[in-house]
């Protein structure tokens, strides 16, 4: 459920101007009120020098200043639409309506209910994850609400930021395992019985935790919320500062997100499915077929 709202909040209005790809988390960019426009000195009357320097706006590169004056109209008009003030809400909500108790439910089924522990302990941590994710909304929820005013603070802010978007990547890599776990037991049946399936469960469980933990504290590093100056509003994570220089760090950072946590395992998922599929073909067709022999 996190993964599906995930690709709906990712399709909010993008600033029109390419900046790089290592803003593909971001939304936004918008000018610090510290940054200035530059008047080169032969626009000034009177002056006669002849050297020429490149204009920029962005001179003053402090990357603790949270006001922002410039926010161009693709970015003024989502922030005061009815789409992220009461449909994108709307939709959060109803998945917190659903998603917190059918999450439970199925929490209690997989620690009371269900036998095979191999299974019960990677659903219950996709469990588990996705009810951390709906506690959380409420505060997106509020926040849209508001007129995409954040008034938690900016720690929170960086919390429910991480959450949000780690539920996305844990998902995804704990479906990844349960792929990897299908495949084990269907395409090799007496290899997977063989294996001490609890230990290697519990280890699977233990990385993804791992990994999203460590990938998502770069989220919980960079600033996220900025005070909209024409508007008025705290913003939280839907406007960051242009001016700000993009380390080689964060570049590789969003590639290897995009990589390890969306191609590999959905490379992964297809192909332990596909293997599923035929595997199951061809016994059907072996069943088949020695059912019509032994009828001969």
């Amino acid at each position: 459920m996190g993964f599906l709202i995930m690709l709906f909040a990712s399709c909010k209005p993008k600033n029109g101007s390419a900046i790089d790809t290592a803003s593909l988390i971001k939304t936004f960019r918008g000018i610090s009120a510290r940054d200035y426009d530059y008047i080169p000195p032969y626009a000034i009357e009177g002056e006669t020098t002849t050297i020429h320097i490149r204009e920029n706006k962005c001179t003053s590169k402090k990357s603790n200043d949270s006001t922002l004056t410039e926010v161009n109209n693709t970015t003024l008009e989502y922030l005061s639409s009815s789409v992220s003030t009461k449909l994108i809400p709307a939709i959060y909500l109803s998945a917190v309506l659903l998603g917190v108790p059918s999450n439970a439910i199925t929490l209690w089924m997989l620690l009371f209910r269900i036998r095979s522990v191999c299974t019960a302990i990677l659903y219950t941590n996709l469990a588990v994850s996705d009810l951390l994710f709906c506690i959380m909304l409420p505060f997106k929820i509020a926040y849209h609400i508001n007129g995409n005013n954040w008034v938690f603070g900016e720690l929170m802010c960086r919390t429910t930021t991480a959450v949000f978007y780690g539920n996305m990547y844990c998902s995804i890599l704990l479906l990844t395992c349960i792929s990897v776990s299908r495949y084990m037991a269907i395409v090799h049946p007496f290899t997977y019985k063989s294996l001490p399936k609890r230990t290697y469960a519990i280890a699977a469980c233990a990385a993804v935790w791992t990994i999203i933990f460590l990938y998502m504290l770069p989220l919980c590093i960079m600033q996220q919320s900025y005070y909209v100056k024409q508007l008025g509003i705290y913003t939280c994570h839907d406007v960051h500062n242009a001016c700000e220089t993009t380390s080689s760090f964060q570049f590789y950072y969003y590639i290897s997100l995009a990589i390890f946590g969306f191609l590999i395992p959905l490379v992964t998922i297809i192909f332990c499915y596909v293997s599923i599929i035929r595997t199951l073909k061809t016994h059907e067709w072996f069943w088949k077929v020695l059912s019509i022999i032994s009828f001969t």
